[in-house]
């Protein structure tokens, strides 16, 4: 089933089946996709729930003295429980309580090991800085930075640049800059960067007058963020870039772009920082343009209306400060209310320095900015970047196939008697995955023959991996997948050579399942 309220009603209804009928693997394999699901889907909030069921499942059968079933290793029940903490800070609908109950667990040393401190640091700086307490998230800091490396810690690539996040939140610029240094000036196997670690030093750069630095920093980032889905976090930087680095037009040609965004699903946090940042772009510019209008697009039951960047800054402030009264009275501090209250009271800090050529800028495919899953299209073949949605269909475009496009970016095609779906996987979305459903289905008696097909394809073919599936109804589905890690990047031209693959196998696989007697 492709990603969406069906498939999770699905998998919360297999997961609670295999636990009512006593099947860990099951259970451990529904709930285990369900968090994956939450990750490809935005509300990383919803998480939080199938990642303590999936630990209790994992505990039990040890507990059990089973062993721990087929599912999740060791190490992706640590990242799940990660990503669980980290999702207290961006919603204020997971209890505080709640999320240092799972912190406390990943700090058992017989749970988390003697690697384990650089996570637990980490998480206890955020946590920390999350609420306000600055005193204690700076000692934090000191030790995760101290830390020897932790794989279920995140992304080495991507740790410094929340180090600089949190320095330039308190007003270290120059330590920040340190920070994304490395990021910066070497090479780093990380498909977010360098664009994250640049918008990282935006402000920084911008506060040490390095004005020039920070406008290239921000064209070249912006390139990314505009239409990533990994993006909306960073659009509230840029935003305030445009605000005291003097670009008001820029700032509200990017406010206007992105809007139908804010109505896609998203971390509470980014939606509170980003509805700042915007309110004070139209602060600004209501204050150089007085009745200054500007074209809200429609969304839903909306319609698109002319505004002045009055009314729209007046939305985007009481939005802000609903979440973070949200926020703080989860919290109980006013941290977040008196953050966003400063956010609004900046004005520009130099004057404003032209912008580099925007050579490179391209347009995203048609729908990318409503669904939220795709990215900017490169325009040279050639030119390596992180792997997106619009470089799938434009492959597909390219062949001249039809497909549909879903709103989690799951694009769905049929060749012949073979229906195949490509969908982005993986933490960031650097895996490609497709997978590939044949048309003929067998009887549910000749599962002794369907194995045999399915290893002997395994065993002469490369791509795709075999196997059966049976949902239950008396027939058996024959399926294939090909997965390919592309967390270094990747050009439109290797897309195009992967989907062809995956397209002729796949075909080649549902014509072999057609031709079984």
């Amino acid at each position: 089933m492709p990603d969406g309220e069906a498939r999770i009603a699905e998998l919360e209804r297999v997961a609670a089946l295999a636990e009512a009928t006593g099947d860990p693997r099951t259970t451990l394999d529904a709930w285990s996709e369900l968090v994956e699901t939450h990750l490809r889907g935005g509300e990383r909030w919803r998480l939080f729930e199938p990642v303590r069921r999936c630990l209790d499942a994992a505990a039990g059968d040890l507990r059990a003295g089973a062993g721990r079933p087929a599912g999740p290793d060791g190490e992706t029940l640590r990242r799940y429980q990660r990503y669980a903490v980290e999702a207290l800070l961006g919603t204020p609908r997971i209890g505080l309580d709640q999320a240092r109950s799972m912190l406390d667990g990943l700090a058992d040393p017989a749970a988390a090991g003697a690697d384990g401190t650089a996570l637990v640091t980490q998480l206890r700086c955020r946590i920390a800085d999350h609420v306000g307490d600055e005193p204690a998230a700076r000692r934090w800091l000191g030790q995760w930075q101290a830390a020897s490396p932790d794989p279920a810690a995140g992304c080495p690539g991507c740790l410094p640049v929340r180090q600089a996040e949190l320095l330039a939140g308190w007003g270290d610029w120059a330590e920040a800059l340190a920070a994304v240094e490395p990021v910066l000036d070497g090479p780093v196997r990380c498909t977010a960067q360098p664009e994250a670690a640049l918008t990282g030093a935006l402000l920084p750069w911008l506060r040490a007058g390095e004005a020039d630095r920070a406008a290239d920093a921000h064209v070249r980032a912006y390139r990314r963020h505009r239409v990533a889905p990994d993006g909306f976090g960073h659009l509230a930087t840029h935003l305030r870039f445009c605000a005291l680095g003097g670009h008001l037009e820029r700032g509200l040609e990017i406010l206007v772009e992105q809007l139908p965004r804010l109505d896609q699903p998203h971390e509470d946090l980014s939606v509170m920082e980003f509805a700042a940042a915007g309110a004070l772009v139209c602060t600004l510019a209501a204050d150089r343009w007085h009745d200054r209008a500007v074209r809200r697009p429609a969304y839903r039951q909306r319609p698109a209306a002319e505004v002045t960047v009055g009314a729209l800054g007046a939305e985007l402030v009481t939005i802000a400060t609903e979440l973070a009264g949200s926020f703080d009275a989860r919290n109980g501090t006013g941290h977040h209310s008196g953050r966003m209250a400063a956010w609004l009271t900046e004005r520009p800090l130099v004057p404003p320095v032209p912008l580099p050529a925007e050579t490179a800028e391209t347009t995203p495919e048609p729908g990318d900015e409503q669904t939220g899953s795709g990215d900017e299209q490169t325009g040279e073949p050639d030119e390596l970047g992180a792997l997106t949605v619009a470089m799938i269909t434009a492959a597909l475009d390219r062949r001249g196939d039809g497909y549909a496009l879903d709103a989690t970016g799951t694009v769905l095609g049929r060749w012949g008697d073979a229906v195949i779906q490509f969908r982005r996987a993986g933490e960031r979305g650097e895996i490609l995955h497709a997978r590939v459903v044949a048309g003929r289905r067998l009887p549910a008696g000749r599962r002794t023959e369907a194995y045999a097909f399915c290893n002997g394809w395994n065993r002469d073919r490369l791509l795709p991996k075999a196997y059966v599936h049976d949902p239950g109804d008396g027939e058996l589905v024959l399926a294939g997948e090909v997965t390919t890690d592309l967390a270094h990047g990747v050009a439109p031209a290797q897309v195009t050579v992967l989907v062809d693959a995956a397209v002729r196998t796949g075909v080649a696989y549902a014509a072999a399942v057609a031709a079984l007697p």
